[in-house]
């Protein structure tokens, strides 16, 4: 069976799932493998559980009329995907970056939905399985789209533009992040701007930060529209303490953000929705009543703390933003608790380092957690379990903590004893 009778069945039915614990009535189940899964095994499960139809890839598990066996279930999706976008005519905003792009996603969506109907992706599925997931999301009633994409890898950015086909584009910054996989930053540099170059190539147009540079450099000669303290859209910050709050167009926007970082995320946000014509008033109104979830910049209050919760992610560009703008906002009794940064490959010890002289040189009170903390610095706990014990010991009470480390070292589950 060809993608495009595959497709049909798709018109169909509408939706697909990749998780046999999560089954739609009537979905189309694609069984994807992994190094730890094979979805294979549910396909049968699957279709008794509602499933209209099961793709697989594996011909022993071709054992149903309503099996389609494929040459490869994942590029089966991704093909999906590709062929559904091009049956659909609505602008696509494709967003990538080192930081920022999930919470300028969600500040776009939110003005963009005051008046039109937009599809945003949900959550972070920005991979090579979550974008075309999106992609097959966005349906007849969707007036515009937003795509967020990650990579950890070059060539990544490429390949899921091919997918997503977006008409504008934005990378919210360049830095240090996945060095792994990139094995340096010039190779961030390299597939973040393989964005700018799909957009060109489709004689599309970009949002660009005016007081970045590097994206300016990288984004010469190609049509665009910028935003920051100056550009076609401008505003400044009024005040950082408790939360962010800008000027614009003569009005002051207090938002529920932290950090003056968030700044560029806003105005991004306020370019797009004046590019598409959302009134000034419904710009405002969505920025005011964006509060952000699922630990980015959370303001948590306890009955013992007031606690900065940025715990979803770090990377070496990110941190040294919160804790420049921490450091900046006019709180008494300041504490950072700071987790590992992860996925920094051979640059993991420097940047680590890096980020042990900012805190000293900001005069921060710190407390590091991760292994890699822990290899290079005295004030510090091997995990987060050591650094419960030590909090249950102490009387850590009224201060301002920022609780900021990669997804992976949990630093949410601290809460409790904060």
């Amino acid at each position: 069976m060809n993608i495009k009778e595959i497709y049909a069945l798709f018109q169909q039915h509408s939706t697909v799932c990749t998780d046999s614990r999560k089954i739609t009535n009537g979905a189309i189940f694609i069984s994807l493998r992994g190094e730890n899964f094979n979805g294979n095994k549910y396909a049968l499960k699957a279709i008794q559980d509602g499933c209209s139809y099961a793709i697989v890839d594996e011909k022993e598990y071709d054992i149903h009329q309503n099996t389609i066996l494929v040459n490869n279930a994942l590029k089966t999706l991704q093909d999906l995907a590709t062929y559904h976008r091009n049956q659909l005519n609505i602008p696509l905003i494709g967003i990538t970056g080192t930081n920022g792009k999930t919470t300028s996603k969600e500040l776009i969506n939110a003005i963009l939905n005051s008046e039109l109907s937009c599809y945003a992706t949900k959550g972070n599925l920005n991979n090579h399985i979550g974008v075309p997931l999106s992609v097959l999301e966005i349906n007849k009633k969707h007036e515009i789209a937003i795509i967020e994409m990650g990579a950890n890898h070059q060539k990544e950015i490429k390949f899921l533009c091919n997918i997503a086909q977006p008409t504008f584009g934005v990378i919210t910054n360049i830095g240090s992040a996945h060095l792994e996989g990139f094995g340096n930053l010039q190779g961030v540099i390299d597939t973040k701007k393989e964005l700018y170059e799909f957009i060109n190539y489709n004689k599309g147009h970009l949002f660009v930060n005016a007081g970045d540079e590097l994206l300016l450099s990288l984004s010469k000669g190609i049509s665009q529209i910028t935003y920051g303290t100056s550009g076609d859209i401008f505003g400044l910050i009024t005040d950082i303490t408790p939360l962010l709050s800008i000027k614009y167009n003569n009005e002051i926007i207090n938002s529920h953000l932290i950090g003056d970082f968030q700044f560029d995320n806003i105005l991004l946000a306020i370019c797009i929705g004046n590019y598409f014509n959302v009134s000034n008033e419904n710009i405002k109104k969505s920025i005011e009543n964006y509060i952000p979830t699922n630990n980015r910049s959370q303001l948590v209050k306890t009955k013992k703390n007031t606690l900065i919760l940025d715990a979803y992610n770090a990377n070496p560009s990110s941190m040294k933003a919160m804790l420049s703008s921490f450091a900046n906002q006019q709180y008494k009794n300041k504490l950072c608790i700071l987790g590992d940064m992860l996925e920094l490959g051979g640059e993991s010890n420097k940047e680590h380092l890096d980020i042990i002289k900012l805190t000293n040189q900001l005069e921060l009170d710190c407390i590091f957690v991760g292994e890699i903390f822990h290899s290079l610095t005295k004030n510090s706990f091997k995990n987060k379990q050591e650094l419960v014990k030590h909090i249950q010991g102490n009387n850590i009470h009224k201060r301002t903590i920022l609780l900021k480390g990669s997804r992976g070292i949990g630093l949410e589950q601290l809460i409790k004893n904060l």
